[in-house]
C-alpha cells in the first residue's frame, strides 16, 4: 500500500474527497517525521511506537579490500509493532 492508496481507504471510510484524505496522511507523515527529527518518540496506540536510536561511530571493514574505515554515529527510525498488530500477522 502506498500514500495514494491509504489516503483513497481515509477517505472512503470518513466520506472525505481524495484530496483531503491525501493532505490528513500527507500531514500525518510529516508530523511523525518532525518528531523524530527532534528525538522523541512517537507512540498510536493499538498500532505502535517509532523511535529514534542512536548509533556510535564505530570501525568497520571495506568490504571491497579489507580496509578499515570510520563508520560515523547516526540516528535510525525504528518501529516497534503493537501487541494488537503483532496478533493480526500472526492469527
Amino acid at each position: 500500500m502506498n500514500n495514494a492508496e491509504l489516503a483513497e481507504l481515509v477517505a472512503t471510510a470518513n466520506d472525505l474527497t481524495k484530496a483531503d484524505a491525501r493532505k490528513i496522511v500527507d500531514s500525518v507523515f510529516v508530523s511523525i517525521g518532525e518528531a523524530a527529527a527532534r528525538g522523541e518518540e512517537v507512540a498510536l496506540n493499538a498500532f505502535g511506537k517509532f523511535k529514534v536510536k542512536h548509533t556510535p561511530a564505530r570501525e568497520g571493514r571495506n568490504p571491497a579490500n579489507g580496509e578499515t574505515i570510520m563508520i560515523a554515529a547516526s540516528r535510525k527510525l525504528t518501529f516497534s509493532a503493537a501487541k494488537a498488530v503483532k496478533d493480526k500477522l500472526n492469527g
